[in-house]
């Protein structure tokens, strides 16, 4: 984001049916999106199944519109059903009108839900996900279905019907075939360094893009699918995400945000940039209203799955619309995005303190005066390393502090060093992915000295790097093989182009000498695979929520399958005596001193007696979350800021100005030795919305 602009680069989505290159049978032919399917793997028992058994009164009902052409349905009170099945998953599948009304239901014996399957339609929704639950342990467990014969406002006897059960037996996860790349997992979920990994919540939709929009809410986006989560009668792909007590709430999209991307404005507003067209074929989403996800500037000219001259779209563009060098508010031509080609997609960017744009594609880096549309070329990225997608690495600006007069400083993780002239026949899923992290200081001596080489403990494709409060970057999430996307080379893994899942995360402290850096060794390690389509993102209370893993076209349950399981990773600082911001103001001006009261922990009262600015004791962080997608955080950023203190209160200065960070939403920390307190959202600059420029919105 520039200043309360935002800039965005045109080469990240399509105009084809399949935005990976290839074309599944049926693809042109609209039809009806229902929620009723059936992922690859899982398996479906319609109502007539001797393995169901019912209680009580039960009616068949036959239609073409039913799945198996036929559905049981009662309006007795107390009539029960009851299936006994293995696996990880189940969904209960039925109809939907003024009718129907509530069934309990019960996993195990146990109270899961009481699920109200009344809708206020004349004509009955049919095929409709009535209740779901993802997150079982592999074995045998038994559903029972209870009609309760009732709903608020009625006193007629309503009904609950049964179309179908789907049963999910969860993707068959990580492989260990006795290659080399291949990662064993240790049974403890708890570090020996204090580091947790926990598994909780369930995000409803697949989490392929994500951004925490409040203290209580994490929004996540996904392209238009088979979703567990219904809304309107067909699946969602987008939802809140309820931090607190981890339920969902679907939203309403209106087009196709596949392969999109966000940011936020300088008043707080959200947009999304990018998208692919209507969906066709068996996941086409025409009949409820799917808008194509190219229009505007949600768009590019053509798709494919590496990226060239045939259907690159080389530009950038503000939003709002912005007259500059001519371009009367239309994109203006990037010639950096034509020498990155072809693996350029999802560009690495950055604002500068400077106001200029660091930008990295494919092999090489330039930084980007846009106001006076000048590239100033970088030294290429070392040793063949590509590090944009398909062949995608991760990148942070490291954090800006007053000390070195906020001089940036650029970290891009992973990546491959794979020919991007190859076609996809030519790739293996099984060829290493780069273990290189590359980093450069943004100042003469530094751009001098070119890019300082170092390696991780693991090999990465598709990696998220985290910045934490603390200054140290968390790196976790891709494989060790392959590249991004799905259904394009050979070997793959289900539809997967990568695989050999890397389970445990590591931490890079950039204050370390080189060498030092890394550490791993103390960091629990995952049992889920978090290939393409992963996301992970730093929360307020200072925790990592982990989501997403969905290398396929649609939902599927095979390797590797579609991943709907939260994982949070906490630091050792989450479960320490944490520094406390008891009162902090809602707004902060740029170069102008506000206060904040804080306590050092809840043992201890006061602040210790500290030396202002004391950066080895006390630090005031100031950081953007990021929105992230495709191994991309778009505006993460950590800002210390000049403070002193006296007692409880900290008298801090804004950021000097909206290019060391650009006015929007931000979140204030106070570390104290090392561990943050939580997150206070605050509102950077006035508050105010970009300025529009109506000129070049009327041309």
């Amino acid at each position: 984001m520039l200043a309360s602009w935002a800039l965005a680069v045109r080469t990240i989505t399509n105009s084809e049916p399949a935005w990976n290159g290839h074309t599944t049978p049926g693809s042109v032919k609209l039809a009806s999106f229902t929620p009723y399917y059936v992922p690859p793997g899982a398996k479906s028992y319609d109502s007539t199944s001797p393995l169901i058994s019912y209680k009580g009164t039960w009616t068949d009902r036959y239609s073409t519109g039913y799945i198996g052409k036929s559905m049981r349905s009662s309006s007795e009170p107390n009539a029960e059903i009851l299936f006994t099945f293995i696996g990880t998953g189940i969904e209960w599948f039925g109809s939907s009108d003024k009718r129907h009304g509530i069934g309990t239901v019960l996993i195990d014996g146990k109270l899961i839900e009481e699920v109200d399957t009344y809708s206020n339609r004349v004509v009955p929704r049919k095929q409709q996900r009535l209740f779901w639950k993802f997150d079982l342990p592999l074995a045998s467990h038994t559903i029972k279905i209870i009609n309760t014969a009732k709903r608020p406002g009625s006193t007629k006897h309503t009904m609950i019907d049964l179309d179908a059960f789907v049963v999910t037996r969860g993707s068959a996860g990580t492989r260990n075939n006795g290659d080399s790349l291949a990662q064993v997992v240790p049974k403890s979920a708890r570090a020996l360094s204090g580091w947790t990994l926990t598994q909780k919540g369930t995000t409803g939709v697949h989490a392929m893009q994500l951004s925490i929009i409040s203290a209580t809410h994490a929004l996540i986006i996904d392209k238009v699918e088979h979703n567990p989560l219904t809304i309107d009668g067909h699946p969602a792909w987008a939802a809140l995400y309820n931090l607190e007590n981890h339920n969902v709430k679907p939203l309403r999209m209106q087009s196709n945000s596949f392969c999109a991307g966000g940011t936020f404005l300088g008043n707080g507003t959200l947009i999304n940039v990018g998208g692919n067209p209507v969906v066709r074929d068996h996941t086409s989403a025409a009949d409820f209203g799917d808008l194509d996800g190219l229009q505007a500037i949600r768009g590019s000219r053509k798709g494919g799955w590496i990226n060239n001259a045939t259907v690159n779209n080389p530009s950038i563009e503000y939003y709002p619309p912005k007259s500059i060098h001519g371009s009367h508010g239309m994109p203006i031509e990037l010639p950096f995005l034509k020498k990155t080609l072809s693996s350029n997609l999802f560009p690495i960017a950055f604002s500068l303190p400077d106001g200029k744009i660091f930008m990295a594609a494919n092999r090489d880096a330039m930084i980007y005066d846009w106001k006076s549309n000048v590239e100033r070329y970088l030294p290429q990225i070392p040793n063949g390393v590509r590090v944009t997608y398909p062949m995608a690495g991760t990148a942070v600006l490291l954090p800006l502090s007053p000390s070195n007069n906020y001089t940036s400083e650029i970290l891009i993780c992973g990546g491959s060093d794979i020919d991007d002239s190859r076609p996809g026949y030519k790739i293996s899923s099984q060829e290493p992915a780069s273990s290189q992290c590359s980093r450069i200081v943004l100042d003469e001596a530094g751009i001098q000295a070119g890019w300082q080489i170092e390696q991780m403990p693991q090999a990465r494709i598709m990696p998220d790097a985290v910045l934490l409060p603390t200054g140290n970057v968390l790196i976790i999430n891709g494989g060790a093989s392959g590249i991004s996307g799905y259904g394009n080379v050979v070997e793959q893994v289900g539809a997967s182009n990568a695989d050999n899942p890397v389970l445990t995360p590591v931490i890079y402290d950039p204050r370390a000498p080189p060498g030092q850096r890394f550490g791993s060794e103390d960091l629990p390690s995952s049992s889920i695979p978090r290939l393409y389509h992963s996301v992970a993102t730093l929360t307020p209370t200072g925790d990592v929520m982990i989501a997403g893993s969905n290398p396929n076209l649609d939902r599927s349950e095979i390797e590797y399958g579609t991943e709907y399981r939260v994982e949070w990773l906490s630091p050792p600082y989450i479960s320490q005596d944490r520094p406390e911001i008891t009162d902090a103001v809602q707004k902060v001006a740029f170069d102008k001193e506000f206060t904040l009261t804080a306590t050092q922990a809840s043992k201890v009262k006061r602040f210790v007696t500290a030396q202002p600015n004391d950066a080895k004791r006390i630090q005031v962080a100031l950081m953007d979350l990021g929105y992230v997608t495709h191994a991309v955080h778009a505006n993460s950023r950590l800002v210390y800021l000049l403070f002193s203190i006296q007692g409880n209160t900290l008298t801090v200065r804004g950021p000097p100005n909206e290019y060391v960070y650009p006015p929007g939403p931000g979140w204030l920390y106070v570390v104290v030795d090392g561990v943050p307190s939580v997150g206070k959202r605050v509102m950077v600059g006035n508050g105010e919305g970009p300025p529009v420029d109506q000129q070049a919105i009327n041309k």
